[in-house]
């Protein structure tokens, strides 16, 4: 290169520094579970004060919807690797995906103690011969204990709701 020659010019598609790996999703913000525990104190409050059963049972039906439905809680379905899943999802019915979905069906197909109706026959298990330990789908259908007992605890109470709105107390 001599002295009147110019330098080649420098690319401007070449990335100058190595690709940044993909950032995490933020996830959105949920209200805090402590909102909808002061509703709930406050509207059995105002059912003692005011003296009325029917209030009573509807705030714990709405409970009970609550708990199936509403509480912001965490997958908990076991993995094939024997982890629990760590994903937000809304309510203790629920899954955090299509897959986790099916699981958790399972589950409560087998807490209530029939087996699921609508169960798809699984697939030849692709890690059989891989050395790697892989958790049965019986083991990984089981539901937490937490999530167990507030289920039970929020179908008595709809049965309870449901009686005492039948009976008229």
């Amino acid at each position: 290169m001599s002295a009147n020659e110019e330098p080649p010019p420098i690319e401007q598609d070449a990335p100058s520094r190595k690709p940044r790996p993909q950032a995490r999703r933020r996830r959105p913000r949920r209200e805090s579970a402590l909102v909808w525990w002061g509703g709930f104190a406050v509207l059995l409050l105002l059912a003692w004060w005011v003296g009325s059963w029917r209030l009573a049972l509807i705030t714990l039906l709405l409970w009970c919807l609550y708990e199936f439905l509403l509480v912001p809680t965490i997958c908990r379905v076991m993995t094939a690797k024997g982890f629990s899943c760590r994903e937000p999802a809304r309510g203790r019915l629920f899954a955090c995906g299509a897959s986790h979905q099916e699981i958790k069906n399972e589950a409560l197909w087998r807490l209530v103690g029939l087996r699921n109706p609508f169960a798809k026959a699984a697939p030849p298990d692709a890690e059989r011969d891989t050395g790697t330990l892989v958790v049965s789908p019986e083991l990984r259908s089981r539901l937490a204990q937490a999530d167990r007992a507030l289920l039970i605890l929020a179908a008595v109470g709809t049965l309870v709701t449901l009686a005492g709105m039948l009976l008229g107390l």
